[in-house]
């Protein structure tokens, strides 16, 4: 019995060691595949974007924040158009349209801009 709990034991701290190299190899800076991983957990709600902002902070990627500022437009929109009482119903469509697309594009890796507001939200938010 003390021979399995040791054999399970240096199974389990074999894995959480390449649990952390992976972690290292997906948030390290010089990886392009870095700034990908901060695009797409933007898009996972708030607390996701929130997330998504720490990880961009230490380890800057231009695609990261492109995607940042993207998201935060995109929700902000969404909220200034669902406090309008007579459209809000209709108007959620429009943003969640625009989170589909960015989305993909984040899955894809390419900065492509929102239809229509993409643009200023990258102007109006490019300290992020």
């Amino acid at each position: 019995m003390s021979e399995e709990n040791k054999d399970f034991g240096d199974k389990a701290e074999e894995a959480a060691k390449e649990f952390k190299e992976d972690v290292k190899q997906a948030f390290d800076p010089k990886n392009p595949e870095s700034g990908k991983t901060v695009a797409i957990v933007a898009h996972l709600t708030l607390i996701g974007w929130i997330i998504a902002i720490i990880m961009n902070s230490s380890n800057k990627s231009e695609l990261g924040s492109f995607y940042i500022r993207q998201v935060l437009g995109i929700m902000l929109l969404g909220f200034v158009l669902g406090i309008i009482p007579v459209i809000n119903l209709i108007a959620w469509i429009f943003p969640f349209i625009l989170w589909i697309v960015s989305l993909v594009g984040a899955i894809n890796g390419n900065q492509k801009p929102v239809f229509l507001l993409g643009e200023h939200f990258q102007n109006w938010f490019k300290s992020l």
